[in-house]
């Protein structure tokens, strides 16, 4: 049983400290950032010795960029002022063109080396003080100097670290510079796309010799309930002094309402040089719980006090909650049992790649949790921590993963047998034995206090990169025409401990690494499962690999949930990766033991292609609940029909000789009896959202729903009312003869009804835009959506046919991109003209710090929009 309340990490949010002799104040401007100009005003008029950085409120503004690579970039004495400005996050990849050329696994873009540069002043009151540079993810091998000295190097892109530059720094006054070199040449190193440069936040903290180091607080709670909840803190105290210090911490509790809820105060004595723990406990009375669908927050804010004066203080978010899995009944969230409706996610975001931007990233979160979504998989890498603390908010579950490799590398292009060795595809494994530990634990630290997270997965299909392992299953492909993902292991539990024991030994034994790896997780966290997504679960079990797990995760192997529960009662299991289908989530709600799943993928990513049948153009698999636009697909509706209450109707077609259906007196069954609907895969069938056909051609009607019934109308005229109960496979069909005009369903579920409609549109008339927001902050941060849709005369939207359109833009502005969602659509992402995929294409806005009107319209030669304003405050 695991009981947890967990806390996003304060610490790498970046401080300002205003000192006096005694007393140090810290201001948290990451939560103040929409109030930058009211606070900078504020702070200098009640501190005149106060010190900033360039007057800049964080640390991602302002840093100098090139694609170039010289050893005299790192020297004193180079000056980078000719180097392009750039805001971090900043992925230099996603603005490359795409390249046929190029690797498809990711994506059709390329990297190289680059080079970011920024200055920052020593302050005048640099006496007794610690600076820390804190990196969130730098993809890749980066190297980093200060002053001209070299700090170090970082291999992993995915892993938060940070440097102590305290030492390195000129005298008070003086101007520091950091070099920071990246070589991603080997840029197919990866399955996916994994973009390059400093993708996620940077921050740099300024705090007392006697200090809560980085990452330095860790909250559990041993018991919760409705009643009451205990809130244990853990709080590391270090001393850089060269002399003994004495004080006290003092954490004070904060309910969502900033009223104090419980308040904790402990002295202390630390040696020189020295760091210690400090556990603190308080009871919460009443406490709000977290959930997914009730995100309640809390602060916790401890301090250091000498003398009675604060020297440093850390503020770190939480919520309370617990968390069970039960190898009988599933998973429960505060003692509720819920089952897990999650997707899994890549980290790009099509036009912004895999620079961490908040609001795009809300906007998708926000899609997927209208559509019934309550759980991330990071996969296969740890996430950014800004995209942690928007599934602390928003209430999304999260299952953190580690590691894609491990000992031996995958191949890159074929994702299984490695098929060759050249210098672009070398990839993390190279570093895993030197890096793991220390990438694993700095993971852990800076995320585990976040409540959303739920697991830690050590690992993503590992069992293809040690050799025996598929040969012992019986299986020798994950081909899911070969029977793999439908069929029982051919060999019994028995005959697989006896193939695995006559494989010839390798330098590393995969169920050894597990063990190491889930001894590492617990050594940091006991209070979330150790998981992994394992896609041979049944030669998993046998190595020892299942062993190190607490719960079993399965990839893309629903048919084993029997299996694992006949054979191993007493270990949880669930679907870790699956295909986003009704026969998929059947399995799961069939089974009470079976906690949840996650789909592949909750959203379009780019790379995983250049393979057969996946060749260029192809940039990006098809295979997302929402496009690379963040539209919805049909296989959200699908989704949303199985995870949802409130009655829904979603209505597609298909002509009869392109539907995947056949229809027979008022039956319909696979058209392809080799393809049933209880063995389709990850991209959905072709249909469409349109209702424009010819004259007297058969259609069918598809109709995605969680109504008990529905009665179907084409111009008004009922085509008969049919119930839920009498498709298995979960879609309302008809067969119908088109004529222009429209289709209406109308349907009811527990007494509540719903309609929906599609109907015959003519050519398009002109360009309906749409925003996400009408007003934004001058913060260099907030992101604006605009939506442009083809309409005809009489204002229905159109998905059938294509435009060219150029969006005219007008005021201060960062343009992002543009997408269409076509994944075989090799588009140039910063441009200001895009062609219409299903009637409709994106532009993505960024304020700059210049306040004003954004004017906005769109036309396709002679075909023009309406216009849009924002106002930039």
């Amino acid at each position: 049983m695991f009981f947890l309340i967990f806390l996003p990490s304060s610490i790498s949010i970046l401080y300002f400290l205003f000192a006096s002799e005694n007393q140090i104040l810290m201001f948290n401007f990451k939560t103040m950032r929409k109030h930058l100009v009211t606070v900078s005003l504020l702070l200098t008029s009640l501190f005149t010795n106060a010190y900033a950085l360039n007057n800049n409120s964080d640390f991602n503004n302002g840093w100098k960029f090139t694609l170039s690579d010289s050893a005299c970039y790192s020297f004193v004495n180079y000056n980078p002022s000719s180097w392009k400005t750039v805001n971090l996050p900043h992925d230099w990849s996603v603005d490359l063109p795409f390249e046929s050329t190029a690797e498809g696994c990711t994506g059709f873009l390329k990297g190289g080396i680059g080079w970011y540069s920024k200055t920052f002043d020593t302050p005048d009151n640099f006496v007794d003080k610690k600076c820390y540079i804190v990196f969130d993810g730098v993809y890749n091998n980066s190297e980093y100097w200060i002053n001209g000295r070299k700090l170090g190097f970082h291999p992993y892109g995915y892993s938060p670290f940070f440097y102590d530059i305290s030492d390195y720094l000129n005298p008070k006054g003086q101007e520091n510079r950091i070099s920071v070199r990246i070589d991603h040449s080997r840029y197919a190193d990866s399955r996916w796309y994994t973009g390059s440069g400093i993708y996620r936040e940077t921050q740099l903290i300024f705090t007392d010799k006697l200090h809560i180091p980085v990452w330095g607080t860790f909250v559990t709670t041993p018991v919760v309930s409705s009643e009451r909840a205990t809130v244990n803190i853990e709080v590391r105290v270090k001393n850089d002094y060269s002399g003994p210090r004495a004080g006290e911490v003092r954490t004070s509790y904060f309910d969502s309402k900033n009223k104090k809820v419980g308040e904790k105060l402990t002295s202390f004595l630390i040696e020189a040089g020295k760091e210690m723990k400090i556990n603190q406990s308080v009871e919460i009375s009443n406490p709000s719980l977290w959930d997914v669908d009730s995100p309640s927050m809390y602060l916790a804010k401890s301090e250091i006090l000498v003398d009675g004066n604060v020297v440093d203080t850390k503020e770190t978010p939480f919520g309370i909650r617990s968390i069970k899995f039960d190898a009988k009944k599933g998973f429960f969230l505060n003692g509720k049992n819920m089952k897990i409706k999650g997707v899994c996610l890549h980290h790009d975001a099509s036009m912004i790649g895999a620079a961490l931007v908040e609001d795009v990233w809300r906007r998708r979160l926000q899609t997927l949790k209208d559509g019934g979504c309550n759980a991330i998989r990071l996969s296969h890498n740890p996430g950014a921590d800004a995209f942690l603390e928007l599934c602390d908010e928003m209430g999304f579950l999260v299952q953190e993963e580690f590691f894609d490799e491990w000992d031996y590398p995958k191949d890159k292009r074929l994702n299984m047998d490695e098929q060759s060795i050249d210098y672009i595809t070398r990839g993390y494994c190279e570093y895993f034995q030197e890096w793991a530990e220390r990438d694993l634990k700095n993971v852990m630290l800076r995320s585990r206090n976040h409540p959303c997270i739920f697991q830690w997965s050590i690992g993503n299909e590992i069992e293809w990169t040690y050799k025996g392992c598929k040969e012992s299953t019986g299986f020798f492909s994950a081909d899911a025409g070969g029977g793999y993902f439908w069929n029982q292991p051919p060999y019994s539990t028995q005959r697989i401990r006896e193939e695995w024991a006559k494989q010839p030994k390798q330098t590393y034994d995969i169920g050894r690494t597990a063990k190491k790896l889930a001894a590492w997780t617990r050594e940091m966290d006991t209070t979330r499962p150790v998981t992994a997504n394992c896609i041979l679960p049944s030669i998993s079990y046998e190595t020892g690999y299942i062993d190190a797990l607490d719960v079993a995760g399965f990839s893309y192997r629903r048919v084993m949930y029997d299996y694992a529960h006949k054979n191993y009662p007493d270990k949880p299991a669930m679907g870790t990766e699956n295909l986003g289908q009704w026969h998929e989530w059947k399995a799961v709600i069939e089974r009470d033991y079976i906690p949840g799943m996650f789909i592949w993928t909750g959203v379009d990513y780019l790379g995983e292609v250049g393979t057969k049948g996946r060749e260029w153009p192809q940039r990006a698999i098809g295979c997302g609940l929402l496009d690379l636009a963040g539209f919805e697909k049909p296989s959200f509706h699908m989704m949303k029909s199985l995870w949802t209450d409130a009655p829904f109707i979603a209505i597609y077609s298909q002509t009869a000789n392109k539907s995947s259906y056949v229809e027979k007196d008022g039956k319909f069954t696979d058209k392809d009896p080799k393809k049933p609907w209880t063995q389709r895969l990850w991209v959905w069938e072709d249909v469409n959202s349109h209702w424009n056909y010819t004259k007297g051609e058969k259609v069918v009607v598809e109709i995605y729903s969680n109504c008990d019934e529905i009665e179907l109308f084409q111009n008004g005229k009922s085509l008969g009312k049919r119930f839920l109960k009498d498709f298995e496979d979960h879609i309302y069909k008809w067969s119908v003869d088109f004529k222009d005009g429209n289709i209406v369903a109308k349907g009811k579920k527990n007494g509540k009804k719903t309609t929906s409609a599609i109907y015959t549109t003519k050519e398009t008339n002109s360009i309906k835009l749409s925003v996400d927001k009408v007003a934004v902050d001058a913060n260099n941060t907030d992101v604006i959506h605009v939506t442009a849709q083809l309409i005809d005369r009489n204002g229905r939207n159109i998905s059938w046919e294509e435009k060219e359109i150029t969006f005219n833009i007008g005021g201060n502005y960062r343009l992002l991109g543009v997408e269409n969602g076509d994944h075989l659509n090799v588009l140039n992402y910063k441009s200001n003209t895009v062609k219409t995929y299903k009637g409709r294409a994106l532009l993505v806005l960024q304020a700059t710090d210049k306040a004003g009107i954004l004017n906005i319209n769109a036309n396709s030669g002679s075909i023009s929009s309406n216009d849009l304003k924002v106002e930039v405050k």
